[in-house]
């Protein structure tokens, strides 16, 4: 860990301690750990803490490690316990270390958020965004090239129906997939897709039919007529720094899909979720993802998991289950708790959608596991 922790992405650590969280040290806690490079205070916490976001109160009160954010690689770190019997964690071991006395103790204040700065994530970041059809339309889009092909490169300039304000810098989008609710089968926005940025050289006149001019600067693929544009920071701008916390208000939502477009994905992966603003996310939200364990039907045959069940037994229990009948214990359906897999952060929030970044895997995350702030 280097000054200041910035060596590793994803953690500087999270500060939303809650009343209602005990702070209970791991059975297998080291009394001491030495420092490692690449190491972060949620790293660190996460070693003596089944949840490390309550890194304050392990480091609060602590006259050894006035700014934890200020320790070194080869730094010992010891664990030891105040006189109300609270686990501490110290860069220097008092002579009885298994009782600290209280008085003279400073204490973190609590305004003082660590965060994780957009430059850590910037290498992990993609630029989608979730855009309404009636957003979409109301776009300037692309007509043609002064080239006579489908699909245009770096290099060519674009012909624009829209009055582009001339030296602007524009983004070029690509309407993609929508993106539905699987709860109410909405669709919440599409997914609209970087695919170039230009130059605006050309002012146009839409009501006497004269097109707008851009020159492409930038490609990340290849632009297609009537992609639109916006300009290049329009919608893209996120905080400089994410406070991480949890949010204040319930959340049960949903992964209903990812940025690379694949069916599972790991740690520092792109996903979305179907809650947004109307839901009071923000960026830097920490959420818990978790996945329903395999449903068993407990038949004749005894219990079997639902997809190694017969067409006999299933129809069985799907009909014992709509009557609501427990009379026949030969055919029920038990449906399983829903356990922890992961943990994502907030990072840009649509209205009705939000991007977040993967922090914490326990297994590969997939499209379809819910969310929540629990």
């Amino acid at each position: 860990m280097i000054k200041q922790l910035s060596a590793a992405v994803f953690a500087l650590a999270v500060a939303f301690p809650s009343l209602a969280d005990v702070l209970a040290v791991k059975e297998d806690a080291p009394e001491q750990y030495v420092v490692k490079k690449g190491d972060t205070l949620w790293d660190i916490s996460a070693i003596y803490l089944d949840k490390p976001w309550l890194w304050p109160e392990l480091w609060q009160l602590n006259p050894q490690v006035d700014n934890p954010h200020l320790i070194y690689p080869g730094d010992t770190l010891y664990l030891v316990y105040d006189a109300q019997g609270r686990p501490r964690l110290v860069g220097k071991r008092p002579d009885n270390y298994q009782k600290l006395s209280p008085h003279g103790r400073k204490t973190l204040k609590r305004d003082a958020v660590p965060t994780i700065s957009l430059e850590l994530l910037r290498p992990f970041l993609t630029y989608e965004q979730a855009l309404s059809e009636e957003e979409i339309n109301a776009q300037p889009y692309v007509l043609g090239a002064n080239e006579n092909v489908k699909r245009s490169t770096q290099g060519h300039i674009l012909y624009v129906k829209g009055n582009l304000e001339r030296n602007r810098s524009y983004a070029i989008y690509h309407k993609n997939r929508p993106y539905i609710d699987p709860e109410t089968e909405e669709v919440l926005g599409y997914e609209v897709k970087l695919v170039a940025t230009a130059k605006a050289f050309r002012s146009g006149d839409v009501d006497a039919g004269v097109p707008s001019s851009v020159f492409v600067d930038g490609v990340k693929r290849e632009i297609n007529a009537g992609d639109f544009l916006m300009p290049v920071s329009q919608r893209q701008s996120l905080p400089a720094n994410f406070t991480m916390q949890r949010p204040e208000t319930d959340i049960d939502g949903e992964i209903i899909a990812s940025s690379n477009e694949l069916r599972e994905f790991s740690q520092m992966d792109i996903v979305v979720l179907n809650r947004g603003v109307v839901d009071e996310l923000k960026a830097g939200h920490m959420l818990d993802i978790r996945r329903e364990s395999p449903t068993v039907v407990d038949g004749r045959k005894g219990p079997q998991y639902k997809e190694d069940a017969s067409t006999y037994e299933k129809f069985m229990s799907n009909i014992e289950e709509s009557i609501g009948s427990e009379e026949d214990e030969n055919n029920r359906t038990w449906h399983m708790p829903k356990e922890k897999v992961g943990e994502l952060m907030i990072l840009k929030v649509e209205d009705r959608v939000s991007y977040a970044i993967i922090t914490k895997t326990m297994q590969p995350i997939r499209v379809g596991d819910v969310v929540s702030a629990e």
